[in-house]
């Protein structure tokens, strides 16, 4: 295996699309370092382990050599990006972008060698281009173009608004690898459309047009939905770590070999090894153990992974209770408070009607025992230890 075919083979792990790869071939046999981009609008402070599936890629090209450009787009946040949403994105004020921008920083620094990370940001040469520039840029494409952009087709086609400031966006990051001189600009699978605008315009200013490289959308825990806060299904990156670890081990033993591909620095040989393992006998929960060690180790610490893997041992396999639980006081009155309301105010679950639910599916423990009786009385004065799930304590005084 030659050196490109063995570069070649690291860039394409675990990737949905790339474009154009003969492109890319040639442009690896040159052997100089080659200027790779990805970009990021900081419109929340931090990131989810479904963020990651692109920096890892990024952390990719670094190992091979080429120059990494990591791009904050504190001009585009100020646009917002409607990608994959049926309505217009806030903007953000340039106070919250410059702080978001800085947690980045500090995040993805966990993962990428800060000494050989080129950090940007999209206001240096978009401020410098004026409104007569935007207009000129703005000219580069038709109303019909932007339409064949996915949410664009689907807003417009159901009769909603679409801003035309939103119609800036695309051309704002096409423009950006104009501006950087990018040989290939990396990014999810809901930015297809404006990858390959970096594409058009580069070719329009007379450089040679990027290679397009498109990781796949990580699914969250549940399995199905896309990692998203809004959702719940996510592991954040500054969690603590023995979320980070209870998160990982929560995973379908079909999801984890997705993680493993997507998420984890061990090279595809050993991963097979794993696989093949587990085929063959052993347990998927040791393999899983060791993603989760590898995780929290990358983020926390070695020795936080270590904690976190003994916390969680003692937690759900000898059913035994952390140190570290909150007290919560919930006021029960002269005459005493039901169970599922008090699961509900010490902010165990988020409704009584949950509360019963997982009363109902066994999932709650009152001091280690399971509880039954949703409708259990508990007094003034009573202290209770009480668990929802496998990761949701509180210590409970009754007042």
């Amino acid at each position: 295996m030659t050196d490109v075919q063995a570069a070649m083979e690291l860039i394409k792990r675990g990737c949905d699309t790339l474009l154009i790869e003969a492109e890319l071939a040639e442009r690896l046999k040159t052997g100089r370092p080659l200027r790779v981009k990805v970009g990021f609008d900081p419109t929340a402070p931090d990131l989810h382990l479904g963020h990651t599936v692109v920096i890892n890629k990024m952390r990719h090209f670094q190992e091979l050599g080429h120059h990494i450009m990591f791009l904050i787009g504190d001009f585009t946040g100020m646009i917002g990006d409607p990608s994959g949403k049926n309505t217009t994105r806030p903007p953000l004020s340039r106070e919250q972008i410059m702080e978001n921008a800085r947690t980045y920083q500090d995040q993805v620094f966990k993962i990428l060698d800060p000494e050989k990370t080129e950090i940007c940001f999209n206001s240096t040469w978009m401020e410098g281009l004026g409104s007569a520039g935007m207009i000129r840029l703005a000219a580069q494409q038709t109303v019909a173009r932007m339409l064949e952009r996915d949410d664009f087709a689907k807003r417009y086609g159901s009769n909603q608004p679409i801003a035309i400031h939103e119609f800036l966006y695309p051309l704002c990051q096409g423009y950006d690898s104009v501006a950087m001189k990018v040989d290939i600009e990396l990014g999810g699978t809901d930015q297809r459309f404006n990858l390959l605008m970096g594409r058009e315009l580069q070719k329009h200013y007379g450089q040679q047009p990027q290679c397009v490289l498109m990781m796949p959308l990580l699914e969250g825990l549940d399995g199905v939905n896309k990692m998203s806060k809004s959702l719940g299904n996510y592991i954040g990156i500054s969690e603590a770590p023995k979320e980070i670890f209870g998160k990982t081990m929560s995973v379908s033993d079909t999801l984890m070999w997705r993680y493993y591909d997507l998420l984890s620095f061990r090279s595809t040989a050993e991963i097979e090894g794993l696989k093949r393992e587990v085929e063959g006998g052993r347990n998927p929960r040791d393999v899983k153990v060791m993603l989760a060690q590898e995780l929290v180790a990358r983020f926390h610490g070695a020795q936080a992974a270590e904690e976190a893997q003994a916390d969680f041992e003692a937690r759900f396999q000898r059913n035994a209770i952390p140190d570290d639980i909150p007290e919560v006081t919930v006021p029960a009155g002269a005459e005493g408070i039901v169970l599922f309301q008090v699961l509900k105010q010490a902010g165990l679950t988020g409704s009584t009607s949950e509360a019963m639910r997982m009363i109902d599916q066994g999932a709650v423990r009152i001091n280690g025992e399971r509880a039954e009786d949703k409708g259990l009385l508990l007094q003034a004065g009573e202290k209770v230890v009480l668990q929802v799930g496998k990761r949701k304590f509180a210590s409970v005084v009754l007042a």
